[in-house]
């Protein structure tokens, strides 16, 4: 029974975890779009697709979550196996829950940043340099 209530408040704080680092990488990406403006308004001038500004303004910050995922993998392993130490019957940590999470959490990164600038690739870029 314990461990039941300490999976829901884990899961709990983990959604919370999730929104709250969600936002994050928002309100930075926000902020990206925002300084990097007239960038975009000239490279699309210039030519510059839809897909390609938003890998220039992605790649940033997916190079950070999967570097976070490699230096969370080891500590997460670490602490799941301890953990499953106390149990009778165990399963087996394989790749593939590890590589599920990174998924995910790039997902994440992608789905907030991209929000931004599939907004910013498709302004007009007259309003980016209008006072230039």
């Amino acid at each position: 029974q314990s461990d039941e209530l300490f999976g829901r408040v884990f899961t709990l704080f983990s959604f919370l975890a999730i929104i709250v680092t969600a936002l994050g990488i928002l309100g930075m990406s926000a902020l990206n779009v925002a300084r990097r403006r007239q960038e975009i308004g000239v490279r699309k001038v210039l030519g510059a697709s839809v897909l390609r500004i938003l890998y220039l303004l992605s790649k940033e910050y997916i190079k950070w979550v999967f570097i976070a995922c490699l230096v969370a993998w080891p500590i997460a392993g670490t602490v799941m196996h301890l953990w499953l130490q106390g149990f009778a019957s165990r399963i087996s940590l394989g790749v593939g829950r590890f590589a599920a999470s990174a998924l995910i959490a790039l997902a994440i990164a992608f789905v907030t940043v991209g929000a931004q600038a599939w907004r910013t690739a498709l302004a007009n870029p007259v309003h980016a340099l209008r006072y230039e």
